[in-house]
């Protein structure tokens, strides 16, 4: 189905060839991503690139965080378009009036400084983007990691809160030259197959061996034509979990009617390669081959056909409780108690969001289900069509009667059920998901209190042809019935009654309307000469994602304040990691204040002249994990470590980039191993660098030191900060990136 391909490739009038008339160098520079990342650089050739985004899109998870940190800054009004979303509205059961304030903040900020509002329930994040911001050449930052519009000829990148604040700063987005990985699509999709079947094959193909992190996707080929825009959009959007930098595809008539279907057709613009261009490297994709798959608990990646799946459920469903066992002992996880007679039952289907909740897939899901049944056992069904005017249509041409009169159960527009905020299982519970993830604790369930339910992903046309049978796991291409797509008519009405758009209508006058819940972020402080950090938190887990880091669902009711959230901080896989850090927290405000902890003084002694150093040693807690910050652009993973007084990070690589900017620009030296470097060290080891700002500052890669063992022995190590930008040093020289504004404001 997917064949990789390391080697460089060159795409000739549209066809794969080893050779050209053009070297690498000069080919590259033909290729899509090239053009729309160097149209939007403010550096010159080969000086890396400084990227200014043409729009910026953040959910009510995070843009309280982004507004308070540049109003931190000096912000009076935004530069460029900036919508903000409520499309994960989180918790209005639970939290009181904290919910709705975020929103009214978020109004009251679009007014003040000439925002994009979106109210809840009108549209998740991204379906928003699509219909409103995207266009073709243009670049869109967002706060979400599934920022990705490639396929209406937008690249889109998710980060965190604080490369916004970059923008709406008047800064830049720093990054080297990235690959670009050829995706050449052929053939078309068989009856059944749906966008999520592909999406899930191609993670599958692609995440475990890191084959195109940090590298953008550029989908092109003679398949590309057989594809709907919304089956391109399901695939696309889906490229983050392969941990790539952002994606681009060729664009055509199909994607040329789509901007026309949405009433702006200046939008559009044809994008192909030049006659030659050169990629780093190749995915091959027949459309043709693909089958009906499933990812298991507890990631994207864990990718099997529904009929691999199905012939070894067993053997694989007990692999996931193995793994369950290991990360969650207080749960007990019994999946293969789902296998009964050669079938495997799940409890719930959900098809919802940026992923599942497209108008194409809901309606070929209806298809499946006319004149069927979803039964009256433990399985529902629930469908969340991903905006306001998707769920209009789906209403005027009778789509909606046939999915109730089946027994689905069609909730408004929302995240929820993609970060552990909606249609929670029951404990043990199986629930089959066209979302964008399955982490553990993203459908809701709480870990560390020994409940544990479980998603496997899969698309909405075999969720639908699950529902028919019960609850039966069944790929849809194992069912027969009839469809004709119907033709998508957006109406914009409903937005121009109900968005508020105030871009270019700043009113420095408006009132800024804070909650009691509300905060600003805690005083931060910049780097001290030397650094003593002590291991909080050691993950020896082959990846730790930004859930486990901060978890998602109920954590989010304290989005707005730092001080509450960061309680949460690792707190479904180290619950004693919020308490070992408050305490190390506590002794670097007693050294601070100018005492002279006896423990600091006694670690100290092990590596130098305690008295002389107290002074000028900044003390802090520290996270080790194998490869921390798979998943979620939320820079809460490491906003909550800094707002705990973490300083540090060690580990043997960053899972993303987006993870590793959010640390760089909360302050948190982000240490690497070299490879094969031994790391036997514990929870309450120390770790001692000597000249930290000072090496820091020089724009040294590597670090000499020393580690303070529990029982005094010292050992040496070497640490390793590569590839800091200029700024990168001074964010961290300063302590964080307010700080930083604040010193060039000052």
């Amino acid at each position: 189905m997917i064949k990789l391909s390391a080697k460089g490739v060159y795409l000739v009038d549209g066809k794969l060839c080893e050779r050209a008339e053009l070297s690498p160098a000069e080919a590259r520079k033909n290729t899509i991503a090239y053009s729309i990342l160097h149209s939007h650089s403010t550096a010159g050739e080969g000086a890396g690139l400084r990227i200014r985004f043409d729009a910026l899109v953040s959910h009510d998870i995070t843009y309280v965080g982004i507004i308070q940190t540049a109003r931190a800054s000096g912000l009076k009004e935004f530069p460029l378009p900036y919508a903000m979303t409520n499309c994960h509205n989180s918790l209005c059961a639970v939290g009181g009036t904290i919910n709705e304030d975020d929103h009214v903040f978020g109004l009251s900020a679009a007014k003040k400084y000439g925002g994009i509002y979106v109210p809840a329930n009108q549209s998740v994040i991204h379906s928003y983007a699509r219909e409103a911001l995207a266009g073709c050449g243009r670049m869109i930052l967002g706060s979400d990691s599934h920022t990705r519009y490639g396929a209406l000829g937008t690249m889109g990148v998710g980060e965190g809160g604080p490369e916004l604040v970059k923008q709406l700063l008047k800064n830049t987005y720093d990054i080297k030259e990235p690959e670009v990985v050829l995706v050449y699509l052929t053939g078309k999709p068989k009856k059944g197959i749906g966008p999520h079947d592909v999406a899930i094959a191609l993670v599958g193909a692609t995440f475990g061996s890191g084959f195109v992190k940090n590298k953008i996707l550029e989908f092109v080929g003679p398949g590309v034509k057989n594809l709907p825009i919304d089956f391109r959009n399901g695939i696309d959007v889906m490229t983050t979990e392969t941990t790539c930098l952002s994606s681009i595809w060729e664009t055509d008539e199909i994607t040329r009617r789509h901007y026309e279907a949405h009433g702006r057709a200046g939008d559009y613009k044809e994008l192909k390669p030049g006659r030659v261009a050169y990629y780093d490297s190749l995915i091959e994709i027949d459309l043709s081959e693909m089958e009906s798959m499933i990812a298991l608990p507890f990631h994207p990646s864990n990718a099997y056909t529904i009929h691999e799946f199905v012939k070894n459920a067993d053997e694989l469903l007990a692999g996931v409780e193995e793994e369950a066992k290991k990360k969650f002992p207080k749960c007990h996880f019994d999946l293969r108690s789902k296998v009964r007679g050669g079938k495997v039952y799940a409890d719930q289907g959900i098809i919802a969001g940026c992923a599942g909740g497209m108008f194409d897939s809901i309606d070929e899901a209806a298809a499946i289900l006319r004149d069927q049944s979803t039964g009256d056992g433990y399985f529902s069904l629930s469908v969340y069509p991903t905006s306001v005017p998707v769920s209009l249509e789906l209403t005027k041409i009778g789509v909606t009667e046939e999915l109730l009169r089946a027994g689905a159960v069609i909730k408004p527009s929302f995240c929820g059920p993609c970060f552990g905020a909606g249609d929670v299982p029951a404990n043990n519970g199986l629930s089959l998901r066209h979302t964008t993830r399955n982490f553990p604790n993203r459908e809701g369930s709480k870990p560390g209190e020994g409940q544990l339910s479980g998603v496997a992903l899969m698309d909405a046309r075999s969720i639908a042809a699950t529902a028919r049978n019960g609850g039966v796991i069944t790929a849809a291409t194992d069912v027969d019935y009839d469809y004709t797509p119907h033709e998508y008519h957006f109406d914009a009405s409903v937005y121009e009654k109900r968005v508020y758009n105030g871009y270019g209508k700043a009113d420095p006058d408006a009132e800024l309307i804070l909650g009691p819940n509300i905060t600003d972020w805690p005083k931060q402080y910049a780097l001290a000469d030397n650094l003593l950090v002590k291991l909080a938190a050691v993950i020896r887990d082959p990846v730790t994602t930004t859930d486990e880091l901060i978890p998602s669902g109920e954590t989010s009711s304290y989005r707005s304040n730092p001080l509450r959230l960061s309680e949460f901080a690792l707190s479904r896989r180290v619950p004693e990691y919020v308490g070992r850090s408050k305490a190390i927290a506590a002794e670097e405000a007693a050294r601070r204040a100018g005492e002279r902890p006896e423990e600091l003084m006694r670690v100290l002694s092990a590596v130098g002249d305690a008295d002389r150093l107290i002074a000028d040693t900044q003390f802090g807690s520290c996270l080790f994990a194998n490869k921390p910050g798979d998943g979620s652009a939320r820079e809460q993973a490491a906003s909550c470590q800094k707002v705990l007084g973490g300083f540090a990070n060690i580990c043997y690589e960053f899972a993303t980039k987006r993870y590793r900017s959010n640390c760089i620009n909360w302050g948190i030296l982000p240490f690497t191993l070299a490879e094969g470097t031994d790391f036997p060290y514990e929870v309450g080891d120390y770790v001692f660098v000597g000249g930290i700002r000072e090496a820091v500052a020089a724009g040294k890669e590597e670090f000499a030191a020393k580690v303070i063992r529990a029982d005094g022995t010292v050992e040496d190590l070497t640490l390793y900060v590569k590839g800091l930008t200029e700024d990168e040093k001074e964010i961290i020289l300063d302590g964080c990136l307010m700080n930083y504004y604040a010193a060039q404001n000052h």
